[in-house]
């Protein structure tokens, strides 16, 4: 069941609030093979219950926020699978009841640990494609290719109950111009994030003073950030967002190692830092510039763990 309290009316009291780890990563840890089209949504067909134990182990770190395994869960991709529509949206309805069900048994152990939310993961068409174009954003589809895209997906995550949507790894304005769209067709609060091309600008090249205003359009946009972003990159950008908008700002960048798309490995970090001389080796270690930069929210993506997010739960509790 959704939560009663909105991000928005969290966010509105002062809430700073931790956000999960990558999903993916954990999964792999515990023995998937996730080098396939539908990534981490491989493990909604094959083993849906680790799904929920994954979650139960970021809440048990302090995460206040669970993202569904819906990233790469589309009626699109299944079919490459041979699952029809009706059984792939039931699919990405079980993201929404395997965190639910990890949150309540966390809950049930944990009285006091609440509020817990969770955001229903939307990645982007170019997540579909499998070919690494979220972090380049060089696909180009009509407006109404973007929503006929996503349209399914957000229905089917909003009748399961999520709290809002988490609208991630974004490379391309007009896609994100889509997925507002439908936040407002389906009465949803959720927050952007995008990757980026450098400090200034998400992956297709538009500047994120740009990008920014769309919050300022639409209240249903109640956080704007970034996510699977280097750690040197996090600050710059998020500067650039502040001085664009009031809107709380987001942040889960990965580890720290770098990812090359056409091979699907990671590489370790070279130089950390940004151009104004902040730097940040770890989550944790940039936590608190990023809250000095309007970061509410604050987690990890890929790469990162549990036990990464405990460092940042400690230093992202609300006042």
């Amino acid at each position: 069941m959704p939560s009663n309290t909105k991000l928005s009316r969290m966010l509105d009291a002062g809430a700073n609030l931790t956000v999960d780890g990558a999903l993916a990563t954990e999964l792999e840890a515990h023995g998937c093979h996730l080098d396939d089209p539908l990534w981490s949504a491989k493990v909604l067909l094959e083993q849906p219950q680790l799904v929920k134990h994954v979650h139960r182990d970021y809440f048990r770190a302090g995460a206040a926020v669970a993202i569904t395994a819906s990233y790469q869960a589309t009626p699109q991709g299944f079919a490459r699978r041979g699952i029809d529509e009706e059984e792939a949206l039931e699919l990405v309805a079980l993201s929404v009841r395997l965190a639910d069900e990890a949150r309540s048994e966390h809950l049930a152990e944990n009285p006091g640990a609440g509020p817990l939310l969770i955001a229903g993961s939307v990645g982007p068409y170019g997540a579909y494609l499998s070919d690494g174009s979220e972090y380049r954003g060089d696909y180009f589809l009509s407006r109404n290719e973007f929503l006929e895209f996503h349209r399914p997906r957000v229905a089917a995550l909003v009748d399961a109950g999520a709290d809002f949507l988490a609208c991630e790894t974004l490379p391309s304005l007009p896609e994100a111009e889509a997925l507002v769209e439908l936040m407002k067709e389906f009465d949803v609060e959720g927050w952007l994030s995008f990757t980026l091309r450098d400090g200034g600008h998400i992956s297709d090249g538009t500047p994120l003073a740009q990008v920014a205003k769309l919050s300022r359009a639409q209240p249903s946009v109640v956080a704007i950030g970034v996510n699977c972003v280097p750690l040197e990159l996090v600050a710059p950008s998020l500067g650039a967002l502040r001085k664009a908008t009031d809107t709380p700002l987001i942040a889960y960048p990965n580890s720290g190692e770098s990812y090359d798309a056409v091979s699907k490995t990671w590489r370790p970090a070279t130089a950390i830092g940004g151009p104004d001389g902040n730097h940040a080796a770890s989550l944790a270690e940039g936590t608190a510039l990023w809250r000095e930069l309007g970061a509410r929210l604050i987690g990890g993506c890929c790469r990162t763990t549990p036990e990464d997010i405990a460092a940042v739960a400690m230093l992202t509790e609300s006042p």
